[in-house]
């Protein structure tokens, strides 16, 4: 019956595949490297893996620390950090954006503006303390 059970199970020394193993992007963290998380282009979290260093040099940069890991270590390291999703070779990774700066022209205009209500407002208060001072 144990024949039945466990015959197909490998013995705990023979080498087990792990799956896809993934070149996977790591920053560094407080003991050791940490694996990087990104976004989707609908803002969900997702984990990221290449198939070769050349593919992840490619879209992260050659200076962007790595690991290897199999697909499932890489799904259950992520998932507990909000990750449900895998995007292996991705195209393209963009970094964070910052807001654009407003723009200087309408700022003036209504610096501007203000200006002109201020001058047309003590005009107007200096013609009339003249007429009313006769």
């Amino acid at each position: 019956m144990n024949d039945r059970l466990y015959g197909d199970d490998p013995e705990p020394d023979e080498p087990v595949p792990a799956g896809r193993v993934l070149y996977v992007p790591v920053r560094p963290g407080p003991v050791g490297c940490a694996v990087r998380l990104f976004r989707t282009p609908r803002g969900g979290r997702t984990a990221v893996g290449f198939s070769t260093r050349g593919r992840l040099a490619a879209v992260l940069g050659a200076r962007q620390p790595w690991i290897r890991l199999g697909e499932p270590a890489l799904r259950a390291l992520a998932e507990p950090l909000g990750a449900t999703s895998l995007t292996v070779d991705p195209r393209l990774a963009v970094r964070e954006i910052a807001p654009p700066e407003p723009e200087r022209h309408h700022d003036s205009v209504l610096a501007g503006a203000v200006r002109a209500v201020r001058v047309a407002g003590a005009a107007a208060l200096v013609g009339g303390l003249g007429a009313w001072l006769g």
